[in-house]
């Protein structure tokens, strides 16, 4: 079936109620059969429900639903984006270790990288994810993954998947890919080679700000690099906390198998099994919601390309856009999501258009309904020194826009009363 299906009916068999909607299933923990039942389930012998902080029957539609949509074999829902980013990462690399992430990443993405795992032992190299020429150098021994994003946020970077993932591939290390901003139905990192993709669900899944979320998606090809890679010890070794279990030798996707039976049995960063529910109805009408986002927002990267205020438009399916090439060859029909950021002279002119838009409400969300707007230097990425928003793409003049589904011509208007 094609994705647009795939989105409603994929991962649900009505239950005896014939019930349209996916049940919501909150439930703390499930009842067993009897001892046997249980004891069978927490040795694998069996599958099935046991607790909602490893599985639930809402969240586990909410993954197969997802997990077709990329391509993948498996999925893991979270509590967040963030969390799925962290779970990935430490689901991989430990104390001694290396990870490489591309430079143009959201700013939470690069405190985390930068500041937080270092308290772990973990290091952090960058790389320039449009011209990774650099990479191949920053390969060790000790490097465990690689992390960059599809479009990168906030400057609208298109990732050189065929040269990170062809790198990464020689020296046997995972990619790990986030696919917020393009959504699946966009661009499909696991087709271009990648191996596990992330996703904050808040955004575009979502769809309209309610829900805090995020996935997990393995791929086959994840499997294959892990299975007697040195690089990955742990997966190949008995894991004592679990009787000595051996992720690679079962028949489950052992990156997804790994982080369900150890981190989110031990660090515990599950999904409301309503947040699930809402990201399931957020999964139905994603195809049109992203046509409309990224039309729309094409319509006002025009505008603002011609306005003389501003310096430049960050907007990879402008015809002028440094990342027009690649935008074709990896997004679909070149279409590039909501997203888009500009430059202005200075950042009190930028604060002066946050401040005086109407339309557009001040917030660091991204992929609502709702149009947003925010200053990236000052929010997002306040965080960074002065080289690190330059490595970003942020100067104190930049403006991000995340184009929600009203009129454009309206969110024009707005745009050009606030530039006046």
């Amino acid at each position: 079936m094609r994705d647009t299906t795939n989105a409603i009916h994929e991962g649900y068999e009505k239950d005896s109620q014939g019930t349209m909607a996916v049940p919501i299933y909150m439930s703390t923990a499930y009842a067993f059969r009897d001892s046997e039942h249980a004891a069978n389930l927490f040795a694998l012998k069996e599958l099935g429900n046991i607790y909602t902080r490893l599985m639930n029957p809402t969240s586990a539609v909410f993954e197969k639903r997802f997990a077709k949509l990329e391509g993948g074999v498996a999925a893991i829902a979270t509590a967040s984006g963030m969390s799925a980013i962290f779970s990935s990462i430490i689901n991989l690399a430990g104390a001694g270790d290396n990870i490489i992430v591309a430079s143009q990443v959201y700013g939470g993405t690069a405190t985390l990288t930068t500041h937080t795992l270092k308290r772990f032992g973990i290091e952090t190299k960058n790389f320039d994810v449009t011209n990774p020429s650099s990479l191949e150098s920053l390969i060790d021994d000790d490097t465990k993954v690689i992390v960059f994003e599809t479009l990168a946020n906030p400057d609208l970077s298109i990732a050189d998947f065929e040269t990170i993932t062809r790198i990464a591939d020689k020296h046997n290390v995972i990619t790990l890919v986030d696919n917020t901003v393009a959504t699946p139905f966009l661009c499909k990192p696991i087709e271009l080679g990648c191996d596990v993709v992330v996703h904050s669900t808040s955004k575009y899944i979502s769809g309209n700000g309610t829900a805090l979320g995020g996935i997990i998606i393995d791929s086959e090809k994840s499997g294959t690099k892990i299975k007697g890679n040195k690089r990955y010890s742990h997966f190949n070794e008995p894991d004592m906390s679990y009787h000595g279990l051996t992720y690679a030798d079962l028949p489950f996707p052992p990156f997804i198998l790994r982080i369900l039976l150890s981190l989110l049995r031990d660090i515990g960063a599950t999904p409301s099994p309503f947040n699930s529910f809402l990201h399931i109805q957020g999964l139905e009408t994603l195809a049109l919601r992203i046509e409309k986002h990224s039309n729309s927002a094409l319509t006002v990267a025009k505008f603002l390309e011609k306005h003389s205020k501003v310096k430049l438009v960050n907007y990879p399916g402008l015809d002028s856009n440094k990342e027009k090439i690649r935008a074709n060859k990896y997004l679909k029909d070149g279409k590039a999501s909501g997203l888009l950021s500009f430059d202005v002279e200075d950042e009190t002119l930028a604060r002066k258009i946050v401040d005086n838009t109407k339309l557009f409400s001040v917030v660091v969300n991204i992929g609502d309904s709702k149009s947003l707007i925010t200053h990236p230097a000052s929010t997002t990425h306040q965080q960074m020194n002065a080289d690190e928003l330059k490595a970003c793409g942020i100067t104190s003049g930049l403006v991000r826009l995340s184009i929600g589904l009203e009129c454009p011509n309206d969110l024009i208007e707005d745009l050009t009363a606030a530039l006046a």
